[in-house]
């Protein structure tokens, strides 16, 4: 009877622990478990275990963690199991890259005569990872080899996050390709590597390789890094691969961050008809349209010319943050509506949302883009007095080009000297850029030829040298910089290109012609399109 009620106390306490959803209850369970006749030592030890396990990974908040290292120096001679737990919870719950903390933990284990399991292990090199600490990972790694834990599928998947995470990508892939199981992880934390460290075809080769593509984690990250990889057609066909991956009960169903990375696509291609599509996509699916989408559908009808369209999304969401906001004022400033994004920007101020930098930027570019040099010079001196936010570079990119090509280039120049941070080339390329607008060749020539020492090997400012001296008639500078860049071996690594949507398809062209459309078909739409826009005339319009 009395071994029936033990066993029954036991079970409700350990039912208590795992109810609790903060530390005062636990406090109080601790307490009883300390005190209560009914329990035996053994149970006591079973309980405080479970108790300490239980606070080390159930709360997210410093002061439980807090807790929980008070609570380990309870333990006269804590055993492998709290050592981990106490390693996970500052593994996981710390975010502050310079701690230490699992490390210091590990040193006193194996002092104690512990040895790591492959539990252990995994969450060192977590920390290591966080830290972007490679050697002490590898010392680690040395570890798993000594210990007997080097082929445990868990120790490798932290390895191979650990090398890419510091930039050695080769070692991460010896990892990966001397696995003899692999997992999902295994193949999400070799590709996420990939496109971490810009290897974008490697990445590739490796999502085909995948027998299993049943995890929304691989797509959204092969897609999201194509996406920012510059290779938005490629994304889309992924993203039209994951529609057909599988039959309706198998098929991986896209999210919301596949939704906004297939319109984030859309918008870099100007693929207007891949972008409805997806919003009604979005429609038909069910997923919510939150900020996140709302945006990124506010960003991709601008992008493609559909002001309006973008107007209506944005009008229609229910609540806004600044990202929503500057996406807007972004949209109209890049379509030349200059007064309009403005117009926005008060509704912002009025609706309490405060600007941050990048909201200056997109009223910045309104003024270059729509000739608002007063309104630029103004928006210019509020970020700092109304807002307290110091201009960036960026922001005086953006100045002189208002400037310049408004044709105020000692204004411009006065600008540039009295910046506070060294000028980059993105604000000399602007200042070259009004230059060759409007054909000052002295100033030109003087920036571009400070612009080519900075970047020796980039081919447009020779070509925009080039320009003026030709607009000058100055040929025989012209031929003297264009034997420079054949002298330098400079040219165009990648020729440029052109996309065009047509059906649904994305086409490529370039100079070179198209692999996927005949040059005279796209020669015979051109010449359709001109002869339409000389007939008719061409008026600006949000549509």
């Amino acid at each position: 009877m009395i071994e029936t009620q033990r066993l029954r106390l036991k079970n409700y306490v350990a039912r208590l622990i795992h109810g609790c959803n903060n530390i005062r209850p636990l406090n109080q369970i601790h307490s009883h478990i300390i005190v209560s006749p009914n329990l035996s030592a053994d149970d006591r030890s079973f309980l405080i275990s479970r108790l300490f396990f239980y606070l080390c990974t159930a709360s997210e908040s410093p002061a439980s963690l807090k807790y929980v290292n008070k609570f380990f120096n309870l333990f006269a001679k804590p055993s492998l199991y709290i050592y981990n737990a106490l390693i996970r919870a500052n593994a996981t719950k710390i975010k502050d890259s310079t701690s230490c903390e699992c490390l210091t933990l590990y040193k006193e284990m194996m002092a104690g005569g512990l040895v790591p399991d492959c539990i252990t292990l995994p969450f060192l090199l977590k920390e290591c990872s966080k830290r972007f600490d490679g050697p002490t990972g590898r010392a680690i790694h040395v570890h798993a080899v000594k210990f007997g834990y080097e082929g445990d599928v868990y120790v490798q998947n932290a390895l191979i996050n650990l090398y890419s995470e510091c930039g050695v990508l080769e070692d991460a892939r010896k990892v990966f390709d001397e696995m003899p199981n692999r997992d999902v992880v295994s193949w999400n934390s070799m590709i996420v590597g990939c496109l971490r460290n810009v290897e974008v075809d490697l990445a590739l080769q490796l999502f085909k390789e995948m027998k299993e593509r049943k995890n929304i984690i691989t797509w959204n990250s092969v897609i999201t890094g194509l996406v920012q990889g510059g290779r938005a057609k490629e994304a889309l066909d992924i993203f039209h691969e994951m529609q057909n991956s599988g039959d309706e009960k198998k098929a991986v169903q896209p999210d919301k961050i596949t939704v906004a990375s297939a319109l984030s696509a859309c918008a870099s291609l100007g693929a207007i008809d891949h972008g409805k599509w997806v919003h009604s996509y979005l429609e038909r699916s069910g997923i919510e349209c939150d900020m996140v989408i709302g945006t990124a559908l506010v960003d991709m009808y601008g992008k493609c010319g559909y002001v309006k369209r973008a107007l209506e999304v944005f009008n229609g969401m229910r609540s806004k943050d600044v990202l929503a906001w500057t996406a807007m004022i972004s949209v109209l400033a890049l379509n030349g509506y200059g007064n309009e994004a403005f117009e926005v920007f008060k509704e912002m101020e009025a609706v309490g949302v405060r600007p941050n930098a990048v909201t200056f930027v997109g009223l910045l570019s309104a003024c270059a883009h729509s000739g608002l040099v007063e309104k630029g010079r103004q928006c210019f001196d509020a970020m700092k007095r109304d807002y307290h936010i110091e201009p960036q570079v960026e922001h005086y990119a953006c100045l002189i080009d208002i400037l310049g090509r408004a044709g105020l280039f000692t204004e411009a120049e006065n600008v540039i000297n009295s910046m506070p941070m060294r000028p980059d080339a993105f604000v000399w390329g602007a200042l070259l850029g009004a230059c060759q607008l409007h054909g000052v060749v002295r100033l030109g020539e003087k920036v571009a030829r400070y612009l080519i020492d900075l970047e020796p090997h980039n081919h447009a400012y020779y070509i925009i040298l080039c320009d003026l001296y030709a607009k000058a008639g100055r040929f025989d500078d012209q031929k003297r910089i264009r034997s420079m860049m054949k002298g330098l071996n400079v040219r165009k690594t990648v020729p440029g290109s052109s996309m065009i949507e047509v059906d649904g398809f994305v086409y490529e062209f370039s100079v070179k012609g198209s692999p996927e459309m005949p040059i005279a078909a796209l020669q015979s739409v051109l010449l359709l399109l001109s002869n339409e826009m000389k007939r008719d005339g061409h008026s600006k319009s949000m549509e």
